[in-house]
């Protein structure tokens, strides 16, 4: 993808789809108000994003490209666990090694290296800055 293809629901609308696979045509208001469109039918898909991505850093957007991509890696993990782990990042919820197991986790289940590698810088800044939970004495 590059610069010709956005925004990319006007320049490839045919080959963008949902979280779940539903061609975003399909979601109309006329579908919404018949029922046939539900909250699933609205999450982003991986790729749509991957391409967003692409066509950031073809512009020389390259951290929200970076963004971008790591939000697509993050639609492989479920709602309630990526709110669990957005949790643990917040400064003075978990230990270094915590955010340790975090950036493990993210790689080796999800597939989420650019997410794990985040989640390792934060845990070396907070250590730097003194940001990490404090464990009893």
């Amino acid at each position: 993808m590059n610069q010709r293809d956005y925004p990319l629901i006007d320049q490839a609308h045919e080959k963008l789809y949902t979280a779940n696979g539903k061609r975003l045509d399909d979601i109309t208001l006329d579908a919404a108000a018949e029922g046939t469109v539900a909250s699933e039918d609205l999450r982003i898909s991986r790729e749509t994003l991957i391409a967003q991505a692409e066509i950031a850093r073809h512009s020389g957007y390259l951290q929200l490209a970076a963004n971008l991509t790591r939000a697509a890696e993050l639609t492989a993990v479920p709602n309630d666990e990526l709110l669990a782990m957005y949790e643990h990042i917040r400064p003075g919820r978990a230990t270094h090694e915590q955010l340790l197991k975090l950036a493990e986790r993210l790689e080796s289940v999800y597939a989420a290296t650019e997410n794990g590698r985040f989640v390792r810088e934060a845990a070396e800044v907070y250590r730097a800055r003194g940001l990490l939970k404090k464990l009893p004495v």
